[in-house]
């Protein structure tokens, strides 16, 4: 269910936006230049726990949007798309940022990120807190003009003058084929081939760490993909009922890391390899070193998970 937190109807005049999220360290941990603008929007870029910093200087000039999601929610692709069509009526007066919570956790953490897709803005470096979930175009573009007016009562009101990223940015190298095949794929919502593009790059050259991460993300995604919200509720209470059931308890960590909610997911697969034992503790063991990979190995959650499931196996 969306939770739409609108902007107060006078905040241009009065708004306090100090406090409210500390992100002081991804600051000091942000070097490098912010990404290439979108093929959706000029105003567009992808933005990772290296950029963070750069692009939370340009909300001094304009307010920026933040939209953190995830390519395995076809929710926050699907906002995204609407967001960067905004952001080009907007004409640069606004920003978008799309982080992407798999691979910047830390961004997500600094926000207080429970569940994706959420929006949130910045202004000065503050933050200005949007909606959670889904919400009508129209919506958004009400929002929008208020953090416009916002925006203008903070002393911001720039424009960007035709892209995001005012400076000049190198070309990334070409992907190898088998990753832009299973990229192309999976655009195409045919998870079946981006898996076996994925298998294949993983064949010619087994120690290829993107392959493996992407073939781990897109299982993932095709194992939830159509589900819906009544099975989802449907498996979380068979799991609960009956916790010695195995295809349960990995179909609810599935869901879980989809949402947004990794430490839960982690949790309960080394919970349900610490009480059992035989087929059924390595098959939950196997698939929690999967979803190690999809959450990302550096991940902190995924570190402590290491250690527990460590002590819950010796």
């Amino acid at each position: 269910m969306s939770q739409n937190m609108p902007l107060p109807p006078n905040a241009a005049s009065g708004l306090n936006l100090r406090g409210a999220v500390d992100l002081s360290a991804l600051k000091q941990r942000a070097t490098a230049p912010a990404g290439t603008p979108s093929a959706g929007s000029p105003y567009a870029v992808d933005v990772n726990e290296q950029s963070f910093q750069e692009f939370v200087q340009l909300s001094q000039k304009v307010p920026v949007v933040v939209a953190l999601g995830s390519g395995r929610s076809q929710l926050s692709v699907q906002l995204t798309a609407v967001l960067e069509r905004l952001m080009n009526e907007n004409e640069g007066n606004i920003a978008l940022g799309r982080v992407d919570v798999d691979s910047s956790p830390q961004i997500a953490q600094a926000f207080g990120v429970t569940s994706i897709p959420t929006t949130v803005a910045l202004i000065n470096g503050q933050p200005v807190p949007m909606f959670e979930g889904e919400l009508a175009e129209e919506q958004i573009r009400a929002l929008l003009a208020e953090l416009l007016k916002v925006a203008a009562g903070n002393g911001v009101t720039g424009n960007l003058g035709g892209a995001a990223n005012a400076a000049a940015q190198p070309e990334e190298p070409p992907l190898p084929p088998h990753h832009q095949a299973a990229l192309d794929a999976i655009d195409a919502g045919d998870l079946d081939a981006a898996v076996a593009s994925y298998e294949k790059a993983l064949a010619e050259k087994p120690n290829d760490t993107d392959a493996k991460v992407g073939l781990a993300q897109v299982q993932l995604m095709r194992r939830v993909a159509g589900i819906n919200v009544t099975q989802a509720e449907q498996l979380r209470q068979s799991a609960a009922d009956d916790q010695d059931n195995l295809d349960d308890a990995l179909a609810v960590a599935d869901l879980d890391v989809t949402g947004g909610h990794v430490e839960d997911a982690l949790a309960r697969l080394v919970s349900y390899i610490a009480t059992h034992f035989g087929p059924e503790r390595e098959s939950a063991r196997v698939r929690l070193l999967e979803l190690f990979e999809v959450v990302g190995v550096s991940d902190p959650r995924v570190q402590a998970a290491r250690q527990a499931l460590a002590r819950a196996l010796f």
